[in-house]
């Protein structure tokens, strides 16, 4: 079978290129005579790719040097809980502004912590927009402002950096890093999934200004404390040591394109192109505010809902694959990451052209 157009919110597309070399590293590794998935964490070879990783990462994001770069298991989801357990002291006030599924879930697990409160919400518009931040209710005292920068399901993303009022703002970032260009001084803590624009699922990014570093409670388990990472290199135990190594190579893979500029040019052009397709036709609309729609995840969905699953099936044999919506809000949805290309994007809208044709 030739390759397909995967739309995946993730584990999502991974670029030719990245695949190609990890395709030919995988029985001989840097000439080590084995796979990278077969050797030391601690050896030589593989701290090279750790430490590269790192300084490609770095120098992506233009990370200041106050800022520790951590390579961490357990998804963002484990993030939830991290960040409650590191960055506030039992019962402090945390401000959650409330923008999807994602953030929802997130204040909820910090609710078992903390004293959660929510500075907006939008379900009761189905999250398809970010509320004005005029009318967020924040707390003077909070401990950390957590955002979610792009939600997944609904497809919203931040167009804006809220004002902290010097309060350490955390943001996941799990859909969103590495897509444009960010100010990483704005934030106290960055946290991201690698299964979207970083790499395999199995690796999480969390980027942590150092001066949030050491605040944990003694009694939290030593693997839910940042400064554990901090202090070994993220090895304090063995990592995931082949998905840090392909992390690495997108990394490379990123810069030889000319860095997160050009990324974003490219990105806002094929986000463009799809919502404005969305937007002329008479059988696909988006439900999401215009000021904040997403650039990675487009959710669509069909005025006539009877054709969904023929239009599932149809789009699958067409090669474009996973463009089923959260399970949530139904619909279609189509990530559209870095690995994504205009190509992917343009067989899309003549696939969605035709289908529209034979069927309104």
């Amino acid at each position: 079978m030739s390759r397909v157009h995967n739309f995946s919110a993730g584990p999502s597309a991974l670029p030719l290129e990245v695949l190609i070399k990890i395709q030919s590293d995988l029985i001989n590794w840097d000439g080590n005579g084995m796979s990278v998935m077969e050797a030391s964490h601690r050896g030589e070879s593989f701290t090279r790719i750790a430490e590269k990783a790192e300084s490609d990462l770095r120098l992506l994001l233009n990370v200041p040097d106050n800022y520790h770069v951590l390579f961490l298991q357990g998804g963002a989801t484990l993030q939830f809980s991290m960040v409650a357990l590191n960055l506030a002291k039992r019962n402090t006030i945390v401000d959650f502004a409330i923008t999807g599924g994602w953030g929802k879930k997130a204040a909820k697990e910090a609710s078992k912590y903390n004293q959660v409160n929510i500075v907006c919400d939008s379900k009761d518009v189905n999250y398809t927009t970010i509320p004005n931040e005029s009318d967020w209710n924040k707390d003077s005292e909070a401990a950390y402002l957590h955002i979610t920068e792009n939600e997944t399901i609904c497809g919203v993303e931040y167009n804006f950096m809220p004002k902290s009022n010097h309060i350490p703002i955390v943001s996941d970032m799990s859909s969103s890093i590495l897509s444009r260009e960010i100010n990483v001084s704005d934030y106290g803590l960055i946290y991201a999934g690698a299964q979207k624009n970083i790499g395999p699922a199995g690796l999480t990014l969390v980027i942590v200004r150092d001066d949030l570093v050491g605040q944990a409670a003694e009694d939290i388990p030593s693997l839910m404390n940042y400064k554990t990472y901090v202090d070994s290199g993220s090895m304090s135990n063995t990592p995931p040591t082949f998905s840090w190594y392909a992390a690495g190579l997108v990394f490379e893979y990123l810069i030889d394109m000319g860095g997160l500029s050009v990324i974003e040019r490219i990105n806002i052009k094929k986000s463009e192109v799809l919502y404005q397709y969305i937007d002329q036709s008479k059988l696909y609309y988006n439900p999401v505010n215009e000021s904040c729609r997403s650039r990675m995840n487009v959710p669509f969905l069909l005025k006539d809902k009877s054709l969904e699953e023929k239009f599932l099936y149809e789009s699958n044999q067409a090669g474009l694959v996973n463009l089923k919506g959260h399970r949530s809000v139904g619909g279609m949805r189509a990530s559209i990451y870095n690995a994504i290309g205009i190509d992917a994007i343009n067989e899309l809208i003549a696939f969605m052209d035709k289908f529209e044709i034979k069927n309104i």
